[in-house]
């Protein structure tokens, strides 16, 4: 068996950095797919960040660092593109000589119907790179399982509640499904056995319990660990310069790093954003400020290592959550060893 299906990780993921001009109908090329779900952030200054996808509707964004309901912003995000994407002249996405970040994932393009759980859901799924975009409306009832097409059992799956105001509640297989973490929130994990219905997903479905309060609309992301492009996990810090290493089988593009045992901000780093390995630059999912420079981790060729020595990363004891997708795989289809850019 091969080692990796995707030799080439940059047509499911990919980060592109571009300067607002504040003008009407700005494309954003570079992407090299067209994305079913863009994360962008104004690194320069502060502002929210700001995430849509092609199953709610490119104009319908939502915040990270936020608990609202998702919004219509015809001047945001108003296209998904061949190479990209094109925004209007809002400022979070386009404010004029600021710099930008927006993070890139293809799922499935338009979604299908999926009836697998005990309330049909609305998917756009990548079975190859393992992720999805699911929507659904709850039934009232006090659980529920939700169809999510990945055909593997997801590692990751984030819920937001669309129609209202609510927390954006994380399930993560390193964590368990008895506690939850909020992405909005620096909070540590809530345990609980209400979220997740003390239930793990499987191969078809994910299922949610009453805290989620099972009356709305909803969206998820979902993603399961694909060798040589995704992998989440956890590491315990060791509050040394010379941190822990965290094999990941490639060489990481993006990270996003969670203490989960004790409040701390939610922390993210890419491999396009300058200054990265030894200095730097991450953002915040939970908060509006801009990108911080900060010794946070070495993007190697199989992993990263941890250089910072804040709770935010690396306290010694503490335990963090990560999610990764890659800039290349540790080696390739053919066996052959890629080497690190």
């Amino acid at each position: 068996m091969a080692y990796t299906t995707i030799n080439d990780p940059t047509i499911y993921f990919n980060t592109v950095l571009y300067t607002g001009d504040g003008n009407n109908g700005r494309t954003v090329t570079g992407v090299g797919f067209q994305p079913d779900w863009v994360w962008a952030k104004e690194r320069s200054s502060s502002s929210s960040h700001k995430l849509s996808d092609s199953v709610r509707g490119a104009t319908k964004e939502l915040e990270s660092n936020n608990n609202g309901a998702e919004g219509t912003n015809s001047s945001g995000l108003q296209s998904f593109d061949s190479d990209g994407f094109t925004v209007g002249t809002s400022v979070a996405w386009n404010q004029s000589s600021q710099t930008m970040v927006a993070w890139n994932w293809k799922a499935g393009g338009s979604a299908s119907s999926n009836s697998n759980g005990t309330i049909t859901s609305s998917v756009s799924a990548n079975t190859t790179a393992g992720f999805s975009v699911v929507k659904w409306t709850g039934d009232n009832n006090s659980t529920a399982t939700i169809g999510h097409s990945l055909g593997s059992t997801p590692s990751i799956v984030i819920v937001k509640r669309i129609d209202a105001t609510d927390n954006w509640y994380v399930y993560s297989k390193p964590v368990g499904n008895t506690s939850v973490l909020n992405l909005d929130t620096s909070s540590a994990t809530a345990a609980s056995i209400n979220y997740w219905n003390n239930t793990d997903p499987t191969t078809t479905v994910f299922t949610v319990g009453d805290s989620f309060r099972t009356t709305g609309s909803f969206i998820a992301y979902c993603f399961t660990d694909k060798k040589g492009y995704s992998k989440f996990g956890n590491y315990t810090g060791n509050g040394n310069a010379d941190g822990a290493f965290i094999y990941t089988g490639f060489k990481p593009a993006w990270v996003l790093i969670k203490r989960y045992s004790a409040t701390e901000y939610w922390g993210l780093i890419d491999n396009k954003r300058p200054g990265y390995n030894l200095n730097n630059r991450y953002l915040a999912p939970n908060r509006t400020d801009a990108e911080v420079t900060y010794g946070v981790a070495d993007l190697l060729s199989n992993g990263f290592k941890n250089r910072g020595t804040g709770s935010m990363f690396n306290t010694s004891g503490s335990t963090y959550l990560y999610m990764a997708f890659a800039e290349n795989p540790f080696v390739n289809s053919n066996g052959v060893p890629t080497n690190a850019k």
